[in-house]
């Protein structure tokens, strides 16, 4: 079963073929960052316009790739949410336009499970599983039962980690996206040359990262000779090390064994080594997506796709996208 799945949820346009959920045939990611770079972020008309003129060329680029036509796809897989709404209704437009014409059926994808499934493109973890998904947008912790069950149990309370990355970034003179700059900076750096807090929420799950940034911010005011290599080491020391105890913590509670990391953030080094580390000390085991699948991307909104269309989870034309959409069940949050 061929799934061709269609992401335009913030600023990467991007379309893919999947075989029965789990084996890429063709996948193609048209990036923004030239255009959004020289504003310091992504600037929401601009990526919606981008979108228009690349959607078309994406898919054909897909559909070549793989060696297939539309009578060779079972269903069109789009995420609908969440994310920026311009940007969205780009991509479930043009969905409905190629399931209306060619007469295929068409399934609604929440983006974070994408994330979280991608994983499936490569391995195979066992539920119920850990999920973290850490973006630019997103960063949530999840009980994951089976496909399609999922129970959020912590998630930020402000700034998403990759938000963090972007805007530390920005404050040390860099560009954007913010992410891969820091991470390479903190491995010049020294993590332990200036404590920046860690934000313990109590008889919470939950993160927050905007005191981080702030002392950031303050710091490098005091301090504006102090060696940048060493700021971002800092940082990215505290914001690891949130992440990696928060996910262990849900871990122990709920007695599972496997984690899995998802979202941009999951491409950071000091990330992927710690959480690797800990988890074999404590004789679990982590999933890390390769570097490709955890950047936006329509492989993994295929994948879910294969299995809604199982399910029978067909969407209508009168879909509309949607910037704010929760992803499972709520375990005690507000």
């Amino acid at each position: 079963m061929l799934i061709l799945g269609i992401d335009t949820s913030c600023d990467d346009t991007s379309a893919a073929i999947v075989e029965d959920g789990c084996r890429i045939v063709s996948n193609v990611v048209s990036s923004q960052n030239e255009i959004h770079t020289k504003y310091g972020g992504i600037v929401p008309e601009l990526a919606s316009r981008r979108h228009i003129e690349m959607i078309w060329p994406v898919v054909k680029e897909t559909m070549d790739k793989a060696g297939t036509n539309f009578k060779d796809i079972s269903a069109i897989a789009v995420t609908h949410g969440p994310g920026l709404i311009g940007s969205l209704l780009v991509g479930v437009c043009f969905a409905k336009s190629i399931s209306y014409s060619q007469k295929i059926p068409m399934v609604a994808v929440n983006h974070l499970e994408g994330h979280m499934i991608s994983i499936f493109l490569e391995n195979t973890p066992e539920f119920p599983f850990i999920g973290l998904v850490v973006s630019g947008g997103h960063t949530s912790i999840y009980l994951v039962e089976g496909f399609g069950q999922y129970t959020e149990i912590g998630r930020t309370r402000d700034d998403a980690a990759g938000e963090a990355y972007d805007k530390v970034a920005k404050l040390l003179g860099f560009g954007y996206p913010g992410g891969p700059i820091i991470d390479k900076l903190a491995s010049e750096g020294n993590p332990e040359a200036i404590a920046f807090p860690r934000s313990t929420l109590k008889e919470s799950h939950d993160f927050s990262f905007s005191g981080l940034k702030t002392s950031v911010l303050n710091y490098t005011k005091k301090h504006p000779d102090a060696k940048k290599e060493d700021i971002a080491a800092s940082f990215q020391e505290a914001v690891v090390d949130v992440l990696v105890n928060r996910v262990i913590e849900v871990a122990e509670i709920k007695g599972v064994k496997e984690v899995v990391l998802s979202g941009g953030v999951a491409a950071n080094s000091g990330l992927r080594e710690r959480i690797s580390q800990i988890t074999s000390e404590k004789g679990m085991k982590a999933y890390l997506p390769s570097l490709h699948l955890c950047t936006d991307n329509a492989a993994m909104v295929a994948a879910v796709g294969f299995h809604l269309f199982n399910r029978g989870e067909v969407a209508n034309y009168s879909l509309n996208p949607r910037a704010y959409l929760p992803l499972g069940s709520a375990d005690g949050q507000p």
